[in-house]
């Protein structure tokens, strides 16, 4: 662990910032900010911006995609989101995929109101716990209906 705090600390500033010049003069390769669209990978994970899978980029996701995790709110427009369905690359939509902290800041509200407070591996458990069924939810509407997961995801937030 002290290596990697070491290492992070020789290409980051105070504010953990990557200086590009050190970055680069450690062996990092240094890539525009669409780079990641066009990599050759099973999981894509789009995780910063919204709207960055969109009409003009989707078409660049490689045929090796099999599934978008979509960590950024709102990072596939709806012209993005028909190609993404089109070629039936399996989706976890932000809402579902990115619902960790949300919940865990419930978890905190709850011990808060409680004045009693879990421990870490019960946080970690009990977040599994919502975060297994939740998508597992999902997935077996997905299947049920025969519907994308972005559809089955607000179906079942409107059941409940």
């Amino acid at each position: 662990m002290a290596l990697t705090r070491t290492f992070w600390q020789s290409i980051t500033d105070q504010y953990g910032t990557i200086d590009k010049a050190r970055a680069k003069a450690a062996g990092y390769v240094i890539e525009n900010e669409m780079a990641w669209i066009d990599k050759d990978v099973d999981v894509l994970i789009p995780a910063a911006l919204e709207g960055m899978v969109n009409k003009d980029t989707a078409p660049r996701i490689s045929p090796r995609v099999k599934l978008i995790a979509e960590g950024a709110n709102g990072p596939t427009t709806l012209e993005g989101d028909e190609i993404v369905k089109q070629r039936g690359i399996f989706l976890i939509p932000d809402f579902l995929c990115n619902a960790g902290g949300v919940t865990t800041s419930y978890f905190e509200s709850v011990q808060n109101d409680m004045n009693f407070y879990w421990a870490r591996e019960e946080v970690l458990h009990r977040l599994d716990q919502k975060m297994t069924k939740a998508f597992a939810d999902v997935l077996q509407m997905s299947l049920e209906r025969h519907v994308y997961m972005r559809d089955a995801a607000y179906l079942v937030a409107i059941d409940r």
